[in-house]
């Protein structure tokens, strides 16, 4: 596991095997931004021409490795791109992209802006975050391991570096459960994980099986459960602190495997669908880092397990499915499985009579034609709540986009035989049509958003930035940062 510390030797005489500097991009080629300023005379003022000279111009998402020739302590010289004018989100990217680079190192140092608390914390975040490898099944040694130490350049106290621990350890907690394949990750195995990892932070934590859920009337999880040898499970979570005013109510999707049913996916849609618990990784890895860093607020997560699964005893289109929260629901399509286990968990988050409900979920492939793989869409019945949900997503560098509940999506989720169908019969505005579904669910009074990030909790392609090819890791850190909000109310 990688650690980081703050200390504020010198870029030029500290002991390290590599030493990443932030340069941004000016009209006459890279300006060396504070952190690099201190190298120039080291090198002889060529730096940065040096840097020029191999087509480096600052621009985010630009690296460039210079070996140093005994001109610092460092052997190796790493240069990352700022941009023009860099803010926390270019510094964790560039934290992350230059700490992703020196894996096989011992250690590395980043002497990038980090005069303030909130530079010093993004520059630790991003380097922890871009440092994350997931190894547990190479056998080949041929990876390189990521970097054992990190040290960020700063003045600031080591509490700035205690909080991006945290933080980006309930990321890699959530990336290390969506890259873990299916078959070792089953609702019942996510349960105890939840219950063991949920302990240590001190988390009270219960678990309903598949006898409770069906006593109780939890419809949707049964439903969708019921094609698989492993059965769902429901996880409560939760978290108080004397001094809290608000409580939150976290609603995570945790379809361990997704293969749509007897509605079932292509093969090219399927190899990924072990991310479909991207959701419930969220709620657990956010409820975590708030007991860790002490919030003065309650908070409570549901994760909401199934493995959707083709069978003799799997749900069937036109099936009609009994609901927690009493209303009937036909299931014209069980590749829309998403939405059921969500309604049942919303409505029981409903009886703790939270200030808020956030849901989050891979829920529709429309997310990714809509807003594309790096951009959530985010719905509410409150119009503050949905601001403040992006706003949060913001500051914690991650992409969201407000999104309307268009009024007359909900005649296309008229049953001719229940109360509500799961799907609508065209594909047009089908995300909006998904939130509008949930919505039914939610008492009235009730304030709730939801969140569709089903592309960017799993990158296909390439890593950028602090983020890993696979599991992201995505909006746990933004559920922080709305808890973080209210406890500030």
């Amino acid at each position: 596991m990688t650690t980081v510390r703050l200390n504020s030797a010198d870029p030029v005489s500290i002991d390290t095997d590599a030493l990443i500097v932030g340069f941004r991009s000016g009209q006459d080629g890279p300006v060396p931004a504070v952190g690099a300023q201190a190298l120039g005379s080291a090198f002889g003022g060529k730096l940065a021409a040096s840097l020029d000279a191999v087509g480096f111009t600052g621009k985010a998402g630009e690296l460039a490795k210079l070996p140093t020739f005994g001109s610092i302590t460092a052997p190796l010289l790493v240069a990352v791109g700022l941009g023009d004018s860099p803010d926390l989100e270019a510094l964790r990217r560039a934290a992350g992209a230059g700490a992703r680079s020196v894996a096989g190192q011992s250690k590395a140092a980043l002497a990038l802006p980090a005069d303030t608390a909130e530079e010093a914390e993004a520059v630790a975040l991003g380097a922890l975050l871009g440092a994350y490898t997931f190894s547990r099944y190479r056998t080949d040694g041929d990876q390189k391991a990521p970097v054992a130490e990190l040290t960020v350049l700063s003045g600031q106290g080591e509490a700035v570096a205690e909080r991006a621990s945290v933080l980006a350890e309930s990321v890699a907690l959530v990336r290390d459960l969506v890259n873990t394949p299916p078959s070792d990750l089953w609702p019942a195995r996510f349960a105890e994980l939840a219950e063991q990892e949920g302990g240590k932070a001190g988390l009270t934590v219960e678990v309903l099986d598949e006898r409770q859920l069906k006593e109780d009337g939890y419809g949707g999880l049964i439903g969708v459960g019921q094609g698989s040898s492993n059965p769902p499970r429901l996880v409560r979570l939760s978290y108080s602190h004397p001094e809290a005013s608000k409580t939150l109510a976290f609603v995570g999707k945790g379809i361990t495997f997704d293969s749509g049913g007897l509605s079932l996916k292509p093969s090219a849609s399927m190899d990924w669908m072990k991310s479909d618990m991207g959701g419930a990784g969220a709620v657990l890895g956010a409820l975590i880092g708030i007991a860790r860093l002490g919030l003065p607020v309650n908070a409570i997560g549901y994760l909401c397990l199934a493995e959707n699964l083709p069978s003799g005893t799997a749900q069937r289109p036109s099936d009609v499915i009994h609901s927690y929260s009493g209303k009937t629901v036909e299931v014209l399509d069980t590749d829309a499985e998403g939405r059921l286990v969500l309604m049942d968990g919303i409505a029981r988050a409903a009886e703790d009579r939270p200030d808020l409900i956030v849901d989050v979920a891979t829920l529709t492939g429309a997310q990714i034609v809509s807003l594309g793989w790096r951009t959530a869409g985010v719905m509410a019945n409150d119009d503050a709540v949905r601001e403040l949900v992006v706003e949060a997503a913001g500051a914690a560098g991650e992409g969201a986009w407000g999104m309307p509940l268009p009024e007359e999506l909900r005649k296309g989720l008229d049953s001719a035989v229940a109360d509500i169908a799961n799907l609508q019969p065209e594909r047009w505005g089908s995300m909006l049509a998904a939130g509008i579904f949930l919505k039914e669910f939610v008492p009235d009074g009730v304030r709730w958003a939801h969140i569709d990030m089903a592309g960017p909790a799993y990158n296909k392609g390439e890593p950028y930035g602090y983020i890993p090819k696979g599991g992201t890791g995505a909006f746990t850190r933004t559920l922080i940062g709305v808890a973080e909000r209210h406890a500030s109310i």
